[in-house]
């Protein structure tokens, strides 16, 4: 594969100064991407590799991880949330790197009584530092069927998309002194597990055992345009030429597509919490 020879500088430093990756070939089924990680049992796959599942009981909710490690990608997911009364779970797809400075960036799912909605918790960590939520219902239910949660990372930003569609976006502000996640592979995990101290309407209404087991599935786990590794020995470079996805932000017609689910869906935002940051909202808000 050809190194990068003619891209932008800065974004060349970058990427060498982290280390030498290869573009995924191909998205593969959840026995050769995935490792189920703990569940004792909970966690299963089914359909030749096609179907994921997860469950939650009393006794313990379950998960699993990626076997590669990702530094920039667009990763795709089929996720079918926790049908009927899902309130207090919490249906986490996240990436993230390890240590006390990691880096994270979360789709989280957080239930709710029959005929209420979902939210869907979006934050961005940087240096293992957050704070940075933003918050969204939907505008279908996502329990009736599949539909594709998107991370699109690349050195300008991360994209989070549903069904195509982007709700957010974290542009790269390192120049105005704002950190991103550039430099600490990550992994992809998930998990379905009890968070009814928190996870709907503040804890206010806890998790109906007798609803159990809870269950949340997964299809079409799609890496196809993505630099990752298997293992620290392998390192070899993405190919900028040929990875449009590297170098993409939104066009005008996808920030019309944010803007209405921002003015029509959001339902949290950190930078109009004055609230909680009395010294002054964070410094990409302002950007």
């Amino acid at each position: 594969m050809a190194f990068f020879a003619t891209k932008q500088p800065l974004l060349l430093s970058l990427l060498l100064a982290i280390g030498l990756f290869v573009v995924a070939a191909s998205a593969g089924s959840f026995y050769e991407s995935f490792d189920i990680t703990w569940g004792d049992g909970r966690a299963n796959i089914f359909e030749n590799g096609q179907l994921l599942t997860c469950t939650l009981d009393k006794i313990s909710g379950s998960g699993f991880q990626s076997k590669k490690e990702y530094l920039f990608g667009k990763i795709d997911m089929k996720l079918k949330l926790v049908t009927g009364n899902s309130a207090g779970t919490v249906t986490a797809y996240y990436l993230s790197s390890k240590g006390a400075t990691w880096d994270e960036i979360d789709f989280e799912f957080l239930g709710n009584v029959t005929g209420h909605p979902y939210t869907i918790h979006t934050n961005v960590f940087t240096g293992g530092k957050g704070d940075r939520e933003m918050q969204f219902h939907l505008w279908f239910d996502p329990t009736l069927d599949f539909h594709t949660y998107t991370v699109h990372w690349n050195p300008l930003n991360i994209i989070f998309l549903v069904d195509g569609i982007p709700i957010r976006v974290f542009k790269n502000n390192e120049n105005d002194g704002v950190a991103f996640p550039k430099n600490q592979p990550m992994k992809i995990y998930s998990s379905l597990w009890e968070a009814d101290d928190w996870a709907t309407e503040g804890g206010r209404v806890k998790i109906d055992w007798s609803n159990a087991p809870f269950s949340a599935s997964y299809r079409n786990f799609d890496d196809q345009s993505s630099c990752s590794r298997t293992s620290n020995l392998t390192w070899v470079t993405c190919d900028a030429d040929n990875n449009s996805w590297m170098w993409t932000s939104l066009d005008s017609r996808q920030y019309g597509q944010m803007k209405w689910v921002q003015d029509e869906f959001m339902i949290y935002n950190y930078c109009t919490d004055f609230k909680r940051f009395p010294q002054g909202l964070p410094k990409e808000c302002f950007l």
